[in-house]
């Protein structure tokens, strides 16, 4: 028999406990850190996201399409390329415009997408346009020379264009390398050039203060060049990226995760990352004298500088100067390039300075706005 008691029948069954009550205040608090737990979710679910959706549309980046202005290849060689760009407008100006590129990345740059086309631009005032777009050196190039791409190149393509028009004299458009190219073949070839217009041209070394002139400035070239020839692309790369080495590496790809969904600017970013990535090599002798006898000694400036037996003296230029430059480049210092006017013996020079840098004022909404109205203007009423 159980030892245990009966219940009694007025004996009531002890109920289970209550739990203890939340103050509303820690119940809020609950609540809240709930709220935080599922936000904090939610938002690494949308940066991760964001995270897949850049890396793949990163690896489409060199598939965008760039340089879709109508032209017609009117000229090609193993160095270069000539452009001849369809008429969106009548052409209004008689003297026909030939634009230099740089030895450096690709030409694409001045017909980066429709709406920040330096060469639409250009062809919508009414000006018959051509581009001279270099084609990468091999290891075959390695003792071209400023000389070749002046006299021989850039003569050729100045030939092509006089004849096609019937006309004995053109506008010589160069920017950056191009221009100071361009100001080259203007002391020697004087009588083929009605206007020369230069963006950027790299004329005074020893003002330009840009990470890239400092590292020009004390660099072995001749040891390198010995060594690897042609200057290798992403040797110049890598330079670019020195220049803004957080902007470069680090803040751009921050704003595209953030901009991810905006395909505006995404489109932008990626044309922009196309051009930067795609860097040819350069000649060897060409970038020896580029960093040797330009950066180094600085012999444009000083009137000393030879392309074969014939010396580069700027004070020969008497033709109509326009030089633009940028007054928040990174790549060249304005104080760089604003001294061709004080070199040339022009009577009819100006220098025009815009608010943007390098890139900005070639391919961009400021440009379109800005720039090229005022260059058209100055084109237009010395092309007649």
């Amino acid at each position: 028999m159980s030892e245990q008691k009966a219940l009694q029948p007025d004996q009531k069954q002890e109920e289970h406990p209550s739990p203890p009550q939340v103050p509303p205040q820690q119940q809020d608090q609950q609540v809240k850190v709930t709220k935080q737990e599922t936000n904090a979710s939610e938002e690494l679910q949308e940066m991760y996201r964001r995270l897949e959706k850049t890396r793949s549309v990163l690896h489409t980046a060199g598939d965008i399409e760039v340089g879709q202005t109508p032209h017609e290849i009117l000229d090609e060689t193993r160095t270069y390329k000539l452009f001849h760009y369809q008429q969106m407008v009548s052409k209004t100006a008689k003297t026909p415009i030939l634009v230099v590129y740089a030895l450096i990345n690709k030409s694409y740059v001045l017909d980066l997408q429709p709406d920040k086309s330096w060469v639409r631009s250009l062809l919508s005032q009414g000006f018959d346009v051509y581009l001279l777009d270099w084609k990468a050196p091999t290891s075959a190039d390695k003792y071209v020379s400023f000389d070749d791409y002046v006299n021989s190149d850039i003569d050729d393509c100045v030939d092509i264009v006089l004849k096609k028009n019937k006309v004995d004299k053109l506008t010589l458009h160069g920017y950056c390398m191009g221009a100071s190219m361009s100001a080259m073949y203007t002391t020697l070839h004087q009588e083929k050039v009605r206007n020369l217009a230069v963006i950027a041209p790299v004329v005074d070394t020893e003002k330009d203060t840009t990470v890239i002139g400092n590292l020009a400035k004390n660099m072995d070239v001749g040891k390198m060049l010995d060594i690897i020839g042609n200057l290798p692309s992403e040797q110049l790369y890598a330079c670019y990226s020195a220049l803004k080495p957080f902007k470069q590496g680090v803040n751009k790809y921050f704003n595209l995760v953030q901009n991810i969904d905006n395909e505006q600017f995404v489109g932008n970013f990626l044309r922009i990352e196309k051009w930067l990535y795609d860097t040819p090599p350069i000649a060897g002798e060409t970038f020896r004298q580029w960093i040797a006898d330009i950066y180094q000694r600085n012999l444009l400036v000083k009137n000393e500088l030879k392309l074969g037996d014939q010396i580069i003296d700027l004070t020969k230029i008497t033709v109509p100067l326009l030089n633009i430059v940028a007054d928040e480049d990174h790549l060249v210092s304005p104080q760089c390039s604003a001294p061709l006017n004080d070199m040339v013996s022009s009577i009819d020079r100006r220098l025009m300075r815009f608010h943007t840098g390098h890139v900005g004022l070639i391919a961009s909404l400021y440009s379109q706005n800005n720039v090229l109205p005022k260059v058209g203007q100055w084109l237009k009423a010395r092309s007649q």
